[in-house]
């Protein structure tokens, strides 16, 4: 593959609640990057991020960045003043499917199914039930599963943690129907569907311990799915990337009730900054497919571009 960039800034860590994951992220995409031929060269993203991407002088930077800052449009923005080539998606796709019920409207207007919800405080959720139960409260606006509780019937009362002093996790919160069965994820390489992964856990549902503790999942890919329900998968989550005017790498989240066959899939959000280790989601499904780590991560860096 000819290189159009040499010098990659691959930007980790920041200062959201998925600094952790980020950091991760970071690391094993600097490693597959150098291993592809690349300088890559990391940074701990901090708010003087501009002086930092000054002083480094990238051909392009890889973002590496999870949650709220690296991944809603706001660090975009700011490699856009710099005009500096990037990966991912742009300012406003970033921004659009951070807002997870921003994002629902323009799958509704793209006939893409989503669970439906509403936008509410935080301690209008914890006070009592604000739409019959099964429900999912959620962030509005952060990513990896973080602050996520399902109020099942016969529950007493929503979380008490949502009208906590120490919940950093914005004062909006998505309230919406809670659709049992299967979880799947798509990932979406440029104009490519992947493959679909079904996801398993043993906890009381996916949530971010189920993400990131050792044994708190497991990744079936290709999922065991009827014909019609994979090719709907895959064409909702191209579409939902197009949607959103997604770039580069992104992964499209669903919950299938087989119960309702094809009426039963619906789209529950798109990542624009999925995981990044050599077994993420993501990765695992290119991998599947033939394409390395290095090679992925090496399409990406080739992808990014100012502006976006």
């Amino acid at each position: 593959m000819t290189k159009r960039y040499n010098r990659i800034a691959v930007l980790k860590g920041g200062w959201s609640p998925e600094r952790a994951v980020s950091m991760n992220s970071g690391a094993a995409a600097a490693s597959a990057l150098k291993e592809a031929g690349y300088d890559a060269i990391e940074i701990v993203a901090s708010r003087e991020v501009a002086e930092q991407l000054r002083d480094v002088r990238p051909d392009a930077v890889f973002n590496a960045l999870h949650g709220q800052w690296g991944e809603d449009g706001c660090v975009q923005g700011l490699l856009e003043v710099l005009g500096i080539p990037y990966t991912h998606s742009g300012v406003l796709a970033s921004a659009l499917a951070m807002d997870k019920q921003r994002a629902k409207a323009v799958f509704e207007d793209a006939g893409i199914p989503a669970p439906p919800g509403m936008v509410v405080s935080r301690e209008e959720a914890a006070g009592g039930a604000v739409m019959p139960a099964p429900y999912v409260i959620k962030p509005n606006a952060q990513g990896s599963s973080v602050g996520v509780f399902i109020v099942r019937e016969g529950d007493n009362r929503p979380p008490a943690e949502l009208a906590s002093e120490e919940w950093n996790l914005g004062d909006d919160v998505l309230v919406e129907k809670f659709i049992p069965g299967r979880e799947l994820t798509v990932a979406v390489m440029g104009d490519r569907p992947l493959c679909v992964t079904e996801i398993t856990t043993s906890l009381a549902f996916y949530d971010y311990e189920a993400k990131y503790a050792a044994g708190g999942s497991k990744h079936i890919l290709p999922a065991n799915l009827p014909e019609e329900i994979t090719e709907r998968c895959l064409d909702l989550a191209l579409r939902a990337h197009n949607a959103l005017g997604c770039r580069g790498l992104s992964r499209a989240d669903f919950r299938f009730d087989e119960a309702d066959g094809v009426n039963g899939l619906y789209c529950l959000e798109v990542n624009t900054q999925p995981g990044l280790t050599a077994t993420s989601l993501a990765p695992e499904q290119a991998a599947y497919l033939g394409i390395s780590f290095p090679a992925l991560c090496a399409w990406m860096a080739e992808d990014a571009s100012c502006p976006r």
